[in-house]
């Protein structure tokens, strides 16, 4: 009897242990990239503190979402023991866009410990060669079925929505209360088609919209806020630049802003939008299908919530959201809890009546910074954050009269994310970065009527930003071109032909494969110093002579 207590105790302090075991949790050590300048054909890496279960990654446990060219299709690969999981993507990034990587909490480690159950997400930019700014309009495209039907067009995204590699363009339209697509002709001019017909119904007033994966199925969707019908529309694409029927899901009063994040740790993107007539937040969660649930209410940090964003803005591995208040002229950063929660911090009030805002990292110190676009106050602002959530003061920024959109991305390929300001009683004002998070104005283009809306994309797989331009009282999308060509022998797209260009050349020539990874944002072609269509050993002569005259 003796002996078969101490087995008994042995059996239970064992198991004892190996409980202890499997509560410890799945940790991530590091990820990347997570910088502003990604290659686009970088891996996503992963490094955990123990090996990982093989079985528990895949596409709605480990994955990735281009805000432009979508979601993220590769295969999976182990490395150290099985500690180290990588995502190598089968197709490249789009230059100069944000992504978004969400890990899920079904994430185990091999010894059955689960990430934590907050899942865990970052977003990074890729870069974007350096260019001189020389932008040229190469299109005006109406957004009207009907020369006198106004539609009102509010603002767009510009997600690859047929998987050809090439971005497309969806206008949002108040008065039509629709979606219309001009896919990308796919040919490197930069062009697009006609919208498609029939346009595709969402509800009154349609106006901000996100991008996404909501269903899992490898197509970009899209959701949608429908201000007069206190309403978000989420329409699923077909892979083939059509959506399906919309699901209508009533929020609350007013809303205004919207942002797609994982807020519960699942794998799966949940939507939140504001409500100024409210004065707060609606969060909708996703079953993985792309249906959503019925909206939950909590606080935002200010009065009459109207701009949105998420990001994560303390670097603990959650998104956050910030919200700008116009009301009350603030911006709240409104910490994820990771489990459907979030808890606003202290606003940073004396912004002005924020109408829409953006996130990224204008000082280059790793932290998501906000840049906002402030409608009746006339200026755009920046609010540098200090690593922790908190915003310093606003610096402002003139600008043309009721600003109402705002975007970031790296225009000239220095590495900094630029800024542009789009003023509906006036036009759209482009402000270059100085690399502290100060911006310099560097030019307007002008609106026909009312600029609604800028977005920077790269229309022509060039790898530098073009810009495309919406006009919500002349309802046209212009396309404006940023127009540069690398010179022959340029091989490190620097922009100029020089001793540095040499070993590139060499491995160009030798191992044109290893030469498209190692400079993604350059051209093979510029190898073919003698104009011939082909890179080989006849081009050396040429790019010697090239050397000597550069």
């Amino acid at each position: 009897m003796q002996f078969r207590g101490l087995a008994v105790l042995v059996l239970v302090l064992g198991f004892g242990v190996a409980t202890a075991s499997m509560a410890q949790e799945l940790t991530v050590l590091s990820v990347e990239p997570n910088t502003l300048t990604a290659r686009i054909h970088d891996v996503i890496r992963v490094t955990f503190d123990r090996p990982v279960s093989r079985g528990s990654v895949g596409a709605a446990s480990f994955w990735a979402f281009g805000r432009w060219s979508g979601t993220v299709a590769g295969t999976y690969e182990f490395s150290d023991d099985d500690r180290i999981v990588t995502l190598r993507p089968v197709s490249p990034f789009s230059s100069g866009e944000t992504v978004m990587v969400i890990l899920s909490h079904d994430l185990r480690g091999e010894d059955g410990a689960p990430l934590r159950s907050a899942g865990y997400s970052w977003q990074f930019w890729t870069r974007t060669r350096t260019v001189p700014l020389n932008f040229v309009q190469i299109d005006s495209l109406s957004t009207r079925s009907v020369p006198t039907e106004s539609t009102r067009s509010y603002g767009g995204i510009a997600t690859d929505l047929n998987n050809d590699g090439y971005l497309d363009v969806t206008i949002v339209n108040e008065d039509t209360a629709d979606l219309r697509v001009f896919l990308n002709r796919a040919d490197g001019t930069g062009l697009l088609n006609d919208f498609l017909e029939p346009p595709f119904p969402v509800n009154d007033r349609a106006s901000p919209s996100e991008p996404a994966d909501f269903n899992h199925d490898g197509n970009a969707d899209i959701c949608v806020v429908n201000i007069n019908t206190r309403s978000v529309s989420i329409l699923l694409g077909r892979g083939d630049g059509t959506f399906g029927p919309q699901q209508e899901i009533l929020v609350g009063n007013t809303p205004r802003g919207v942002a797609v994040l994982d807020a519960d740790g699942d794998g799966d993107v949940d939507i939140v939008n504001t409500n100024s007539g409210g004065s707060n937040l609606s969060l909708l969660l996703n079953n993985g299908a792309g249906v959503f649930g019925a909206p939950t209410y909590f606080e935002g940090g200010g009065s009459g919530e109207w701009a949105l964003a998420a990001a994560d803005m303390n670097n603990d591995g959650i998104l956050d959201l910030v919200s700008g208040a116009r009301a009350g002229g603030s911006v709240c950063v409104v910490r994820g809890n990771g489990n459907g929660s979030f808890t606003p911090l202290t606003p940073r009030a004396g912004v002005g009546s924020v109408w829409m805002l953006v996130c990224g990292d204008v000082d280059g110190d790793g932290d998501a910074d906000v840049a906002t676009a402030n409608s009746v106050s006339n200026t755009g602002a920046i609010l540098l954050n200090d690593g922790a959530g908190g915003l310093a003061a606003p610096q402002p920024y003139a600008c043309d009269p009721f600003p109402l959109a705002t975007d970031l991305g790296d225009v000239n390929g220095d590495g900094r994310l630029d800024w542009l300001l789009s003023s509906f009683n006036g036009d759209f004002r482009l402000l270059t970065n100085d690399g502290d998070g100060s911006f310099t104005f560097n030019r307007e283009f002008d609106a026909p009527s009312a600029a609604s809306c800028g977005l920077l994309l790269d229309l022509d797989n060039d790898h530098d930003l073009d810009i495309a331009l919406i006009d919500e009282i002349a309802d046209v999308l212009i396309l404006m071109q940023n127009s540069y060509s690398t010179p022959p022998g340029d091989l490190n797209c620097d922009g100029r032909v020089n001793n540095f260009d040499i070993d590139p050349f060499v491995m160009a020539l030798a191992d044109p494969a290893a030469y498209v990874l190692e400079f993604p944002d350059c051209d093979l072609l510029n190898a073919d110093a003698n104009d011939d269509g082909v890179v080989n050993n006849f081009d050396i002569d040429e790019f010697v002579a090239l050397l000597a005259g550069g």
